[in-house]
C-alpha cells in the first residue's frame, strides 16, 4: 500500500532513503467501510488521505439534496482543503462509496513532512496547485458547459468509474436529475 504513495510523491520530488522512512512513519493505514465518512459536515478535516484501494465521493447537502462535486479513487488524494488548511469546520462531506484502504497523514504530521523532507514544501505546493487548477476547471465547466458536455468529460476523465458508481451519483456529479442523464446518454450513444 505504501509503495503507491511513495511512487506518487516521487513523481513530484526525489526522496532519500531516510526521507522514505520519514514518509512511512508519518502516514497511517486506515480502512473505511462502504458508507463510512472520511469527513462529515460540521467537523474539521484533520487528515489528508491517499486512496490505495477504493472510492470516495465529495458532496454537499443543499436544500435536502446531495450534490456530488468530486470523486477520489486509487492513487489519488482525498481531503477537504478548505477545512484542512485553516482547520475550520467543513460544510462538505467525504464518504466511502466502496470499502477503501487509505493512508492518512494528520495536519500536524504533514507539517513535520514539510520540515523534515528536503523538498517537502515543494511537494505540498505542487500538490495544492494541482487541486487549485482542478477546482477552477470544474467551476468554469459548471458555468460554461452544458450537462451533455460535462457528462462527456466525466466519461473521458473517469471512464473506469462508470462501472463503479450508480447513475444517480453520475447524474448528481454532472448536475442533472437521473432522468435527464438517461436522455443525455441516449443522445450520445445513438450518435455513434
Amino acid at each position: 500500500m505504501i509503495d503507491s504513495l511513495l511512487y506518487s510523491i516521487q513523481s513530484i520530488i526525489k526522496l532519500s532513503p531516510a526521507e522514505i522512512d520519514i514518509v512511512k512513519s508519518l502516514f497511517k493505514e486506515k480502512t473505511y467501510k462502504k458508507g463510512e465518512f472520511f469527513l462529515e459536515e460540521g467537523r474539521i478535516c484533520k487528515n489528508v488521505g491517499f486512496v490505495a484501494k477504493g472510492l470516495m465521493r465529495y458532496y454537499i447537502n443543499h436544500d435536502g439534496e446531495e450534490k456530488i462535486y468530486d470523486f477520489s479513487q486509487e492513487n489519488e488524494y482525498v481531503c477537504n482543503y478548505e477545512s484542512f488548511l485553516p482547520q475550520k469546520p467543513s460544510a462538505k462531506n467525504i464518504q466511502a462509496l466502496e470499502d477503501s484502504d487509505v493512508l492518512i497523514i494528520s495536519h500536524a504530521d504533514l507539517q513535520l513532512l514539510y520540515t523534515n523532507v528536503r523538498e517537502g514544501e515543494r511537494f505540498g505546493r505542487i500538490a495544492i496547485e494541482y487541486v487549485f487548477l482542478q477546482v477552477l476547471q470544474d467551476l468554469s465547466s459548471f458555468y460554461t458547459e452544458t450537462p451533455e458536455v460535462r457528462y462527456e468529460r466525466f466519461l473521458k476523465n473517469h471512464a473506469d468509474l462508470q462501472q463503479r458508481i450508480s447513475q444517480y451519483h453520475v447524474a448528481s456529479f454532472v448536475g442533472v436529475k437521473p432522468q435527464s442523464l438517461s436522455r443525455i446518454r441516449k443522445r450520445i450513444f445513438t450518435q455513434f
